[in-house]
């Protein structure tokens, strides 16, 4: 089964409800006692009857009027392409668009899509696109992200509401009463009948191929003959099929943790994934184990988590929202935090709260990789990952034997496949069966001049290595082969010797050598004068917070940080340290806000030699930003977190 994903923890990204590794698999089932006709969808952002084909000359970029975008360098921009291709004079789709623009001269602009299928490719630029453009240093490029077709902003796909989905998140897939099972019942064909009802036969054109169309329109429009791409996961698949179906119009593209399942046996198509993220929780379990900074530690740490996993099916545990935490709800988690070595502390800290009858831990990972906020609403990540994967013919193919498949995959992965049968082998095939037809994959193969940078990581649990090595055989002389050594998946901004390739290759067209290997980051050492900082009155000492590090990136191997607490206000923190550094010899410069907010403030300060540093303090409200909402779950009532942080010089 194909879990594919966008990068990062936060990300966002399913497996179907067949898959054992995201079992949870909300959204192949509609969950709600409102009829799907309710929900909003892609008739939202399409327009009827036109009578030609859309207008691609130009975009009309403008400030972005969206809570996701408030960097005010960003644009934004929407544009009119074809629903169906084959209809050109028929119905047109608005597709959203974001730019961080080039800082430099600029020669052109890259194409930006984080995976899926079905993640928005307009939040990680809203969120993070002078973060992006920096850490690769590309100044004459724009960075464009962009919803694709039948995600959130762009026609996002709503075969089911809000309410049904929620109802349905995290069900028990094996159920041991009449209730539960026919709750499961619901969510297998819910889903499918509210597509059915509301799309019809339109379900065919959310594939891979016409997203690939659609980046050839954004292309035409910007102006520019070639076009760069960077894609991560299934972004990686989706650039790839614009390379075969575009040559000619290829800059450069970077294809990070690369997805490449055309010509897999039907046994690798269900293992892959399976055994990659056993093999992730095997290599968690022996670093909790070690690390004492891990709250789950044990002598065995595997019997532990499925100690636990076996007491949330047997008696569920209710949070402080009313929602039930059961064992779909651990594995969601877990599965969720394997996706990046920052977040192995996070999932400790979580499993031990729920030990102790607290799940919060727990829905906070597994909500933010199912695109859950905290009042209920879902982007569309799971619906259209469901729709894309059967249209593009990615899903996972109908097994010849699934009982025999089934019992494989049981020896295989013994923990993310124990309850792996026959029903769920055949699951996936059948719902595609339903929802578009028999469709089959788009083969890769490249003939253009553009270089191209594949990425793929030994320990990858999602996209395994071997995808890469398949896929640079396809991509042509012109491209290269990076593999990385460490955990993970998705390299960018993660590991410096990935990035700094990627980046050269997008500003400069400059390929790395052949076979070249990138190893983890090393840990940065404390600064020779960070412990003769002063502290001022009214801060607590250094905590340890897994999940506010992870939300602010703050990554030993990325730079040298601390955490304290303070029930001062976030302006009053600042302004305290503001004093303390001043009269220590560190004086305050202005710079654009690190950590944008209303309830966040900053200083940065240096005393213009060796000592550079700034101070974030993020009040009570401060993590209510969409992108932040999973570190709530360390802040206590009322406080203000002080992030303090060693600047490079």
């Amino acid at each position: 089964m194909i879990v594919f994903t966008a990068c990062g923890s936060s990300s966002e990204v399913h497996t179907s409800r067949a898959d054992p590794i995201g079992a949870s698999v909300p959204i192949n089932n509609p969950t709600d006692t409102t009829s799907p006709s309710d929900s909003t969808g892609p008739t939202d952002t399409t327009e009827p009857g036109n009578t030609s084909a859309p207008n691609n000359d130009t975009l009309d970029w403008a400030p972005c009027n969206d809570p996701n975008a408030t960097d005010p360098s960003l644009e934004c921009a929407t544009l009119k392409v074809p629903l169906d291709y084959d209809n050109p004079n028929g119905d047109l789709l608005l597709l959203s668009l974001i730019k961080y623009p080039a800082s430099g001269d600029r020669t052109g602009a890259v194409l930006f899509n984080p995976g899926g299928p079905g993640a928005s490719g307009f939040d990680p630029i809203g969120f993070s696109g002078s973060a992006i453009a920096q850490g690769l240093g590309i100044t004459s490029l724009d960075l464009i992200g962009f919803d694709p077709r039948g995600v959130d902003r762009s026609g996002g796909l709503h075969c089911v509401s809000d309410q049904f989905e929620d109802q349905h998140l995290y069900i028990d897939d094996t159920p041991n009463t009449p209730e539960a099972q026919a709750l499961k019942d619901e969510a297998d064909t819910g889903f499918i009948d509210g597509c059915k009802q509301k799309y019809g036969d339109t379900l065919k054109v959310y594939s891979t191929a016409n997203t690939a169309r659609d980046m050839d329109a954004i292309r035409a429009a910007i102006g520019d003959d070639k076009i760069s791409v960077l894609g991560l996961s299934y972004g990686t698949y989706l650039g790839a099929t614009y390379a075969t179906m575009f040559p000619d119009r290829v800059r450069a593209m970077v294809l990070d943790s690369v997805v490449e399942p055309n010509g897999d046996t039907v046994q690798q198509a269900f293992e892959t994934q399976l055994v990659g993220f056993e093999g992730a929780f095997n290599n968690w379990a022996e670093w909790c184990k070690s690390d004492t900074t891990c709250e789950f530690s044990a002598p065995d740490v595997g019997a532990r988590w499925d100690a636990l996993k076996q007491k949330l099916d047997d008696t569920p545990i209710t949070g402080s929202d009313g929602r039930i935490a059961n064992n779909a709800t651990i594995e969601t988690a877990t599965i969720a935090a394997l996706y990046s070595k920052s977040d192995w502390p996070v999932l400790g800290q979580a499993l031990s709260k729920a030990e102790k009858g607290d799940p919060a831990g727990i829905f906070a990972i597994a909500d933010s990789y199912d695109g859950r906020d905290d009042s209920g609403k879902f982007t569309t990540l799971f619906q259209s990952f469901t729709i894309i994967s059967c249209a593009s013919g990615i899903a996972s193919p109908l097994p010849d034997d699934p009982e025999a498949l089934a019992a494989t995959l049981r020896a295989e992965a013994p923990r993310f496949a124990k309850d792996f049968t026959a029903a769920d082998a055949t699951f996936e095939a059948d719902r595609c069966n339903k929802l578009v037809g028999d469709v089959k994959p788009d083969k890769i193969s490249y003939t253009g001049d553009g270089p191209i940078v594949l990425v793929g990581g030994d320990n990858d649990p999602a996209t395994p290595i071997r995808w890469a090595k398949k896929m640079v055989g396809e991509l042509g002389p012109n491209a290269r082969l990076v593999r990385f050594t460490g955990e993970g998946h998705g390299q960018l901004l993660v590991s410096n010797c990935v990035t700094d390739i990627e980046g050269a290759l997008l500003e400069d067209l400059k390929l790395p050598d052949a076979d070249t290997v990138c190893d983890p980051n090393p840990v940065i050492p404390k600064p020779d004068w960070w412990d003769a900082l002063p502290i001022p009155t009214g801060m607590s000492d250094v905590v340890t917070m897994p999940a506010v590090a992870a939300v602010l990136g703050a990554e030993p191997t990325e730079v040298f940080s601390e955490l304290r607490t303070t029930t001062m206000s976030a302006k009053d923190a600042v302004a305290a340290y503001t004093k303390a550094l001043g009269d220590a010899g560190l004086d305050e410069f202005d710079t654009p806000p690190l950590i944008p907010g209303d309830d966040t403030s900053q200083g940065v300060y240096s005393d213009g030699r060796d000592r550079t540093m700034a101070v974030i303090a993020l009040g009570p409200k401060g993590f209510d930003d969409e992108a932040l909402q999973s570190g709530k779950v360390d802040v206590p009532p009322n406080t203000t977190v002080v992030w303090i942080v060693a600047i490079p010089n």
